[in-house]
C-alpha cells in the first residue's frame, strides 16, 4: 500500500510529534538533548491594573522572548526595559547561555533591544510578512 499524505484536523499530528521529538532532535543535532522546555510570563501592574506583560520560552540552554507587549499610554517610561530584564534573569536561573528575539529589521522595536544590550546575530530576508526578520542576542554568562 502507498503512503498517504493528507491534511489532519485533530490532534493526532501532535500526539506523534511530541512522543517523536527527543529522538528526532537526537536525530537533527547528532547529540544527546535533554530538552524541558518551559513557558514563563511575567507582568506589570499599576495600582492593580495591567500594563504590560511578557513571556520567554525556555529550552536546551537557550531563551527566547516570544512576546514582550506594554500598553501604548505606558511606553517609554521604562517598564518594557524592566519587563525583559525579569525574562533575562528567569533564563539565567535556568542556566541560559543567552536569550534570542526576531524583531523586523532595522525597526525602532530592534533599537529598543539593541539599548538592552542585545545585538543582531542575524537578517532572514523576506522572512516574515515577507518583511526582513533581525534575529537578536544577549550573552547571559
Amino acid at each position: 500500500m502507498p503512503v498517504e499524505i493528507r491534511r489532519i484536523h485533530d490532534e493526532s499530528a501532535a500526539a506523534f510529534l511530541r512522543d517523536s521529538e527527543r529522538e528526532a532532535l537526537r536525530t537533527l543535532w547528532n547529540f544527546s538533548i535533554v530538552w524541558h522546555e518551559q513557558m514563563h510570563d511575567v507582568a506589570a501592574t499599576d495600582e492593580g491594573r495591567m500594563i504590560g506583560a511578557a513571556r520567554v520560552r525556555i529550552a536546551a540552554s537557550l531563551g527566547h522572548v516570544e512576546a514582550l507587549v506594554v500598553a501604548p499610554q505606558q511606553r517609554r517610561r521604562g517598564t518594557g526595559q524592566r519587563l525583559l530584564s525579569a525574562l533575562e534573569e528567569i533564563a539565567n536561573y535556568y542556566n541560559c547561555h543567552k536569550t534570542t528575539v526576531e524583531v523586523p529589521y532595522r525597526s525602532e522595536v530592534q533599537k529598543f533591544f539593541e539599548r538592552c544590550g542585545y545585538k543582531e546575530e542575524a537578517v532572514l530576508p523576506q522572512h516574515t510578512w515577507k518583511r526582513d526578520v533581525a534575529v537578536m542576542r544577549k550573552f547571559l554568562l
